[in-house]
């Protein structure tokens, strides 16, 4: 299929970059982690508060698992690659970009970690789910695109550049 999927780190600009690269090709645009949110009926930091990170995991895999589209942007949670299940139907649909930010840049984009519905397990911080997603999303990248303090407009530009 020809749908170009965003992975990357929970403020990388998947969500903000996604919607203004699908209007650039004239793609649809879906966010999982609301695809998420109108399947279980709740937020996604109450579904992490009440089922605990593992469980939300396996929710959000199956939400997944359930998209079907075609020339449509894909913005994913952060956390879609710690179930390969997830990956590998993602992979089936399209393109997988990485787009990489240095652990300095997220913590100074993220002020909201505690309550932004991110799968953290109590006690860990972001760059402990920094050092073990990387290589995650390393490992299921077709491209990576560094982006960093550049403008939303430049990172679709390089995402542009990097899928042609």
């Amino acid at each position: 299929m020809n749908n170009i999927i965003l992975i990357g780190m929970p403020g990388a600009g998947k969500s903000t970059v996604g919607v203004l690269l699908a209007k650039t090709l004239g793609y649809a645009f879906l966010d999982t982690d609301l695809v998420i949110q109108e399947r279980e009926g709740r937020l996604l930091q109450d579904l992490v508060d009440e089922l605990g990170v593992e469980a939300f995991l396996d929710r959000e895999a199956a939400a997944i698992g359930s998209v079907d589209c075609d020339r449509t942007v894909i913005a994913t949670g952060g956390s879609v690659v710690c179930r390969d299940g997830a990956m590998e139907h993602l992979k089936d649909l399209g393109r997988i970009v990485y787009l990489q930010l240095p652990l300095e840049e997220l913590e100074r984009r993220l002020h909201n970690i505690s309550t932004r519905g991110i799968a953290m397990a109590p006690g860990e911080t972001l760059a402990h789910i920094y050092d073990y997603r990387s290589p995650l999303y390393q490992k299921y990248a077709d491209l990576t695109v560094a982006v960093d303090r550049q403008t939303l407009e430049e990172t679709v530009e390089q995402v542009l550049h990097a899928l042609k």
